[in-house]
């Protein structure tokens, strides 16, 4: 169908990129992401023409942090944005004069994985977007699964414990207070201030002080061996593999992926999440086992979806 531009809808910026049929960026624009939500639909289309300039463009895909219609059309809701109802793809159409789609983020994410990424080889993959929060994509026989009404594969908010930790969505037990850069942050600084011995090099990448730890201080201390970050580490892999289990249980799938900005960290995280999935896996021993993958796109896998997703001619169920 042609060239095709992805949007992805960012806390600081909004990027656009023309996207080709091999899933390549040919060019990209980016703008500040505005504080409103009606300047942030300009902002959108200021993105896409910047982006489309010198090339034939044949329609828009946006990824939107929210819950989206199985039209592809409206966002029901955004935790972020102030859209309640928001119809997002009439508005941007208007002012791009060019088809829009917008699509869930993790699910554009999902799908440029698929698509062009490390789930291309497959056709019925689980993908896990892990950073500040949770996210997730379901394709089963080649094809995005977005449930009946639009919304499926809100993974982040599967109750994983009873009565538990009060999530940002209202309730409480959801697996991203678990399984998410928020949850990683918090074991580390429980456990640095527990055992500050055990952790020295986490506590001088920072402040000095368990308050202080970043994401981005229990990532490099835990690649030089801090016993604290280590664990840190591991008491979130064996979350997300607990997760992984029970949604294999569901969906059968033949691989998992995993994306977001914890992915980055590669077998620092993959390793103890396999071991966690096989142990919680049911009949684990006498079944076949789906893989556990690292998403290979990075930040570009949702603009890429997105992009894809726009050349697809009805809504996929």
């Amino acid at each position: 169908m042609g060239l095709t531009i992805g949007v992805d809808i960012g806390g600081t910026k909004i990027a656009a990129g023309v996207v080709d049929e091999d899933g390549n960026i040919l060019s990209t624009f980016k703008v500040p992401t505005p504080d409103t939500a009606e300047a942030i639909v300009d902002a959108i289309a200021s993105a896409v023409d910047g982006a489309r300039a010198g090339h034939q463009i044949v329609g828009v895909g946006i990824g939107a942090a929210g819950y989206v219609d199985r039209q592809r059309a409206t966002v029901y809701f955004a935790p972020n944005i102030d859209w309640r109802q928001e119809p997002l793809k009439a508005k941007v159409e208007a002012r791009v004069d060019l088809p829009v789609v917008v699509e869930n983020d993790a699910n554009a994410a999902a799908w440029g994985e698929y698509r062009f990424g490390a789930g291309r080889d497959n056709r019925n993959v689980i993908c896990i977007t892990l950073g500040t929060g949770l996210g997730g994509g379901i394709i089963i026989g080649d094809k995005l699964r977005r449930g009946h009404f639009g919304v499926a594969a809100e993974f982040g908010h599967m109750r994983m414990v009873p009565d538990g930790l009060l999530c940002g969505c209202g309730k409480q037990g959801c697996w991203e207070q678990y399984a998410s850069g928020r949850a990683l942050v918090r074991y580390a600084k429980q456990r640095a201030s527990a055992t500050p011995g055990n952790a020295e090099l986490l506590l001088s990448l920072g402040d000095g002080t368990p308050e202080g730890i970043e994401g981005k201080h229990i990532s490099t201390a835990a690649r030089q061996g801090d016993r604290v970050s280590v664990d840190s580490y591991r008491e979130l892999a064996r979350w997300v593999g607990a997760g992984l289990a029970d949604l294999a249980s569901l969906f059968d799938p033949e691989a998992f992926i995993i994306g977001g900005g914890l992915s980055d960290e590669g077998e620092l995280l993959l390793e103890p999440v396999r071991k966690s999935y096989r142990r919680w896996l049911v009949g684990g021993g006498w079944r076949p086992v789906a893989e556990v993958n690292a998403a290979t796109l990075g930040g570009k896998a949702g603009l890429v979806g997105a992009a894809d997703l726009a050349r697809q001619p009805a809504a996929p169920m």
